[in-house]
């Protein structure tokens, strides 16, 4: 019996912390679809999730839309494929479907995530949310809703931003080191370039925005105590966002390409 106590209370422990966060999800967005909406709370998020993280999705995009039309330069030219056309649908493709998505998810996961597990962590360990209790405000509607809320509407926009951006990067790299024709490069772009492409890109990105603010809350509101708490908090945050952004990327993937 001794030999199986182990694995049977590390699949108790397991099944605990899935039910809490479970419960955890359905009380985020029960209270993020009830008023008071708290709005100056969300346009704060709104404000350090969406504004403060264009930056770093915008280098990010930018730079890996450059080494995907490198890379895909590189490919092509062995099975003697033309270069305008063959990198400009590489590029669009990759980058509208999945590493603008991506990219940002996981960019925006390593700032924000990080950020609201530190911060509500904080709070945990220093009693502000018990304090919030006593004044009668609930924890999940002022702290939890207003976060969610604003990961879920700005990452769309970061993604749409970063697809246009990564884009223009492959542009460039085509344009002036590749050597190709300007004219012939944007119309392969344009006639390769599909809205379903984009909005898949889009749908994506408001679900990461959504797995990335709740397990940052998560974390933070379950944290344990003292500094040691807060920082496991935090890296656990960021950890478990990104290996749940691959997942869900996988997931939506499977159901809207294989038949």
């Amino acid at each position: 019996m001794k030999i199986l106590r182990i694995p049977g209370q590390a699949a108790l422990v397991l099944l605990q912390q899935l039910g809490r966060l479970a419960m955890f999800t359905g009380q985020a967005v029960f209270w993020a679809m009830r008023p008071p909406y708290y709005g100056r709370q969300v346009f704060r998020q709104i404000i350090d999730i969406g504004y403060y993280s264009l930056p770093v999705v915008g280098l990010t995009t930018l730079f890996s839309g450059m080494v995907i039309a490198l890379q895909s330069y590189t490919g092509t030219s062995r099975f003697s494929a033309e270069g305008e056309s063959s990198v400009a649908t590489v590029v669009v493709l990759i980058v509208t479907r999945e590493l603008g998505p991506v990219l940002a998810g996981l960019m925006v996961a390593g700032r924000i995530g990080a950020s609201m597990a530190a911060e509500i962590g904080t709070m945990r360990v220093t009693d502000q949310i018990d304090a919030l209790d006593t004044l009668a405000t609930r924890p999940m509607q002022y702290l939890i809703a207003p976060r969610v809320l604003a990961a879920t509407l700005c990452l769309p926009f970061l993604v749409l931003v970063g697809d246009i951006i990564g884009v223009f990067g492959g542009y460039v790299v085509a344009i002036y080191q590749l050597g190709f024709n300007p004219s012939a490069y944007l119309a392969s772009t344009m006639q390769y370039l599909e809205a379903f492409d984009v909005i898949l890109g889009l749908i994506k990105a408001a679900v990461f925005g959504f797995i990335l603010s709740v397990m940052g809350c998560y974390h933070g509101y379950y944290s344990g105590r003292g500094a040691e708490g807060v920082g496991r908090a935090t890296t656990n945050a960021v950890v478990y966002s990104a290996i749940l952004i691959l997942v869900a990327d996988f997931i939506i993937t499977g159901l809207v390409f294989v038949r």
